[in-house]
């Protein structure tokens, strides 16, 4: 956790040459991670235009004679095959997850702690829901590590805040590294979603093919056209029954 502001004149210079480097490192750490974040989300958005305008017109083929074959079934929506499939990853997405009760624990010590409620200011007010803002976010998605940073983060804030005898650069080298901790938090959180995305691993695994001379496109338009065909055989058949009826 950062260190408490010490008030010794003595020390003070020390404080904040000290405070002015971690701000400087972590402006730097900043800068990479903003680059590595908007070349990621770059680089995945011309995989995903490139993905879909390869294969999306065969999904789009596919999901047609699904719907012509649901038709003629007489089923609707919820009776498709992988309804089930949709519905469990709509639970797993959801926010109703069981936490831990430690996280629980966590939660409720730094929404104790910081809540806006306890603003003196409205200042104060503003940068406190901020913060809940995060804090509430970081909860709902069970990231336990993140709520500790924005912990720790808030409490520099708070001891900036409390600490009236410091000097106004020392206050604003305080809230300027929280702010940037929070910004690596968010990045990072960014960054670390982006990565764990189906269409980043699917981006990988082209990529890894390609690399040892296989095109994994090829593999996937096959795979689509043989579920058309069977997914035309299948129409074709209850077609020719309902004529027969």
């Amino acid at each position: 956790m950062t260190a408490k502001l010490i008030l010794n004149p003595l020390n003070e210079e020390q404080e904040l040459q000290e405070r002015r480097e971690e701000l400087s490192l972590l402006e730097a750490q900043l800068v990479g991670c903003e680059s590595e974040s908007a070349n990621l989300q770059t680089e995945l958005r011309a995989f995903e235009r490139k993905y879909l305008s390869i294969v999306g017109p065969l999904y789009d083929e596919l999901a047609a004679i699904e719907k012509k074959i649901a038709e003629i079934q007489g089923l609707g929506f919820e009776d498709f095959d992988g309804a089930d499939s949709l519905a469990d990853d709509a639970v797993g997405c959801g926010l109703n997850r069981l936490h831990s009760e430690k996280l629980k624990k966590l939660y409720r010590e730094v929404a104790r702690k910081f809540h806006p409620d306890l603003a003196q200011c409205e200042q104060e007010r503003h940068r406190r829901h901020q913060l809940m803002v995060e804090v509430n976010r970081a909860y709902e998605t069970g990231a336990e590590d993140r709520l500790q940073a924005l912990l720790e983060a808030g409490v520099s804030i708070e001891e900036g805040v409390n600490n009236r005898a410091i000097s106004a650069e020392m206050l604003m080298l305080v809230r300027r590294i929280a702010e940037a901790k929070e910004r690596l938090i968010e990045l990072e959180s960014g960054i670390g979603e982006m990565m764990a995305s189906e269409t980043y691993k699917l981006k990988l695994r082209v990529e890894n093919a390609e690399a040892i001379g296989v095109d994994l496109f090829a593999d996937l338009i096959a795979q689509v056209e043989r579920q058309i065909n069977k997914a035309r055989n299948r129409f074709e058949h209850l077609q020719s029954v309902v004529m027969v009826e």
